[in-house]
């Protein structure tokens, strides 16, 4: 098991949310991550993250939706990059393409797609692009911090 997975598992317990982690396998679309669970594809929740000035900003969003660069950098109140891998290694301690929601190293500000409100679960990936966990949106905004937000 990755050092990433564990975290994310580890974050999960210690927040009292269960660990239901499962993987699919060879999934690099939301689309695939959504059929490979059985889920709707908005109820993938996809984090984006761009840089921000020395770190990073996570962006939560539903699997059917895209980020708006401009609806963005409006609420991080500063211009937005695509973020490096290295930068993203360096602040989350994932890798693009498994970037989970909660466990990162370091703190970002973190907004959420209103979206993701409307499922009972969504789906999240749990530090690698092959495992992801179901949580409640609700549950999900908590331990996040995120402010719901239309950035898509």
């Amino acid at each position: 098991m990755s050092k990433s997975l564990k975290r994310v598992i580890a974050t999960l317990e210690a927040l009292g949310l269960p660990a239901d982690v499962a993987e699919l396998g060879d999934c690099r679309t939301a689309e695939q991550a959504a059929a490979s669970v059985g889920c709707t594809l908005d109820q993938i929740a996809k984090s984006i993250i761009f840089g921000q000035g020395n770190g990073c900003a996570l962006f939560v969003t539903a699997g059917g939706n895209r980020v708006d660069d401009v609806k963005a950098q409006g609420l991080a109140g500063m211009p937005l990059t695509r973020a490096d891998a290295n930068v993203v290694r360096a602040t989350t301690g994932f890798a693009i393409g498994g970037v989970s929601p909660i466990g990162h190293l370091t703190p970002s500000p973190v907004w959420m797609d209103p979206r993701l409100i409307d499922f009972d679960v969504v789906w999240a990936a749990a530090g690698t692009p092959r495992h992801v966990f179901p949580i409640a949106p609700k549950d999900l905004l908590r331990v996040t911090g995120a402010t719901l937000a239309d950035f898509t």
